[in-house]
């Protein structure tokens, strides 16, 4: 008579973080067709405010409720930072910006913007020292941000607010996920954090603001609660959290070069999107840049 044997063994936290980056990328993706999509319906950023964290915000109250809202141990600056950065204000500035961006291009200027902007924070203010590999990264991903540009101002399709509001986004995010790691929090407790303080800052948005949630159409309202507050809101946030605690915040960013060439295709096939060689160039350069920046193709971590 034979035994089976069944292994009980956990996932390592390696394995925990490339899944957590992984997640958060295909969400991120979907985020920005949804958010593109919203353009054309009666919700306003701050409707979709609501959403996006009123849901996290009471799915995840019992935490919350447990480490107040001020917990102790975290410094006040971090915690700003940290709503700022992954919250309402990184939340409304990109969220107006994708409403007159395309896919393909919000995807570059946010996705890619997003390591660039982790790399150069790190050198900045943590003293940290790129090798030659991740300084090629950077300058792919330049490159490709410059691409875009010329192609956007020649043919006049992207405004301004598109190049000045997607790269302040990802500097926000950016400063969230080093704000983050020095934190002490858990993912659960920062996601908790985020989606409350975001949540009252856009219920006091909408009372000088206004809102017309009720007057839109409940399939649309459906699709934004789960794309913006289930999916985008509460998953990613908890998906990011797991990876730059396992893999850390470099690493984790390395995974956003899957956002540029996602956004671009999900804009061509999804909504209809004129996708042309200057936006896959300009996907492909940003998305080979990430990875080299990142140190995931290097041989050695700096």
């Amino acid at each position: 008579m034979t035994t089976l044997a069944f292994s009980n063994t956990k996932p390592s936290p390696v394995a925990t973080g490339y899944a957590g980056a992984v997640v958060t990328v295909l969400i991120w993706a979907t985020w920005i067709l949804a958010t593109r999509h919203s353009a054309g319906t009666r919700l306003s950023t701050v409707d979709l405010g609501l959403i996006r964290y009123g849901v996290p915000a009471l799915a995840l109250a019992p935490v919350w409720l447990r480490t107040g809202l001020l917990p102790k141990g975290v410094p006040l600056t971090l915690l700003a930072i940290m709503v700022a950065g992954a919250g309402a204000v990184f939340f409304q500035l990109t969220t107006a910006a994708i409403h007159s961006t395309p896919a393909a291009s919000a995807g570059i200027l946010l996705g890619g913007s997003m390591p660039l902007a982790t790399a150069l924070i790190g050198v900045v203010v943590f003293g940290e020292r790129p090798d030659l590999t991740r300084w090629l990264g950077l300058a792919a991903i330049v490159a490709g941000m410059v691409i875009l540009l010329v192609h956007g101002l020649s043919t006049t399709m992207l405004p301004w607010s598109s190049f000045a509001l997607l790269p302040m986004g990802a500097l926000l995010w950016a400063s969230y996920t080093h704000a983050f790691r020095r934190s002490g929090l858990t993912a659960l407790q920062a996601s908790a954090l985020i989606a409350i303080w975001s949540f009252l800052i856009h219920v006091a948005l909408a009372m000088v603001l206004g809102t017309s949630i009720a007057q839109a159409p409940l399939p649309e309202i459906g699709l934004q609660i789960l794309s913006q507050g289930v999916l985008s809101g509460l998953v990613a946030t908890l998906a990011y959290g797991v990876a730059v605690r396992s893999l850390g915040g470099t690493q984790a960013a390395a995974f956003t070069a899957i956002t540029p060439v996602l956004a671009t295709l999900g804009g061509a096939a999804l909504l209809g999107e004129d996708v042309g060689i200057a936006e896959l160039a300009a996907a492909a350069i940003t998305g080979i840049g990430v990875a080299l920046s990142t140190g995931i193709m290097a041989r050695r971590q700096s």
